[in-house]
């Protein structure tokens, strides 16, 4: 094999690295223009809206989706209770994270042109302290020039029950003096992709 021959190999193996790692890491969550919201009702018939500050996630090339929830940044617009949730409900110091995982159709995504919007349904799962379940979402989504932006057309419902979190509720409402806790949460979300 001569050194040119062996040199073309080399620059066609590097580049193949190159652009391979460039798809898959095309598609970039976007923490500032993104938010995941969820809704708690307690004593019955008080409903508050908290949320997650810091999320993150990719598509890569094959049309694999991962979003990652830093359960530490919840966000209930009080100290205490965001403590609370952090150390009795989550148990972030064993479950610092929650995962979505899902797969899309990515080539059908970037054919779309700037400003369309299609309403599809996307099957996820949620990983969240130790608990994996299936889920559907309705989502609409809409291409951007440099990204994509997908919100939820319907609450999505996660059971605490489902996810091992069912004690973390009782204590929670022990600690607050609450008579209940509803255990189905209503889940929507706003996430945009930027390519």
């Amino acid at each position: 094999m001569t050194l040119i021959s062996l040199t073309k190999k080399t620059l066609f193996l590097v580049s193949t690295v190159l652009l391979a790692g460039a798809a898959q890491a095309q598609w970039s969550l976007n923490n500032d223009a993104s938010t995941l919201s969820f809704v708690t009702v307690k004593a019955d018939h008080v409903g508050e809206v908290h949320t997650f500050d810091r999320l993150s996630g990719s598509i890569d090339d094959r049309g694999n989706v991962e979003i990652i929830i830093e359960l530490a940044s919840v966000n209930t617009l009080i100290d205490i209770r965001n403590e609370r949730m952090q150390n009795m409900l989550f148990e972030t110091n064993l479950f610092p994270e929650a995962k979505i995982t899902s797969e899309i159709n990515l080539s059908a995504i970037t054919a779309m042109s700037a400003g369309v919007s299609v309403s599809m349904e996307v099957e996820f799962e949620l990983d969240i302290h130790g608990a994996s379940n299936s889920y559907t979402a309705d989502l609409v989504v809409t291409r951007l020039e440099n990204g994509v932006i997908a919100s939820t057309s319907k609450p999505i419902l996660v059971t605490a029950n489902t996810h091992g979190l069912v004690e973390g509720v009782e204590a929670l409402r022990e600690v607050a003096g609450l008579p209940s806790i509803s255990r189905a949460v209503p889940v929507t979300f706003t996430v945009i992709f930027d390519q």
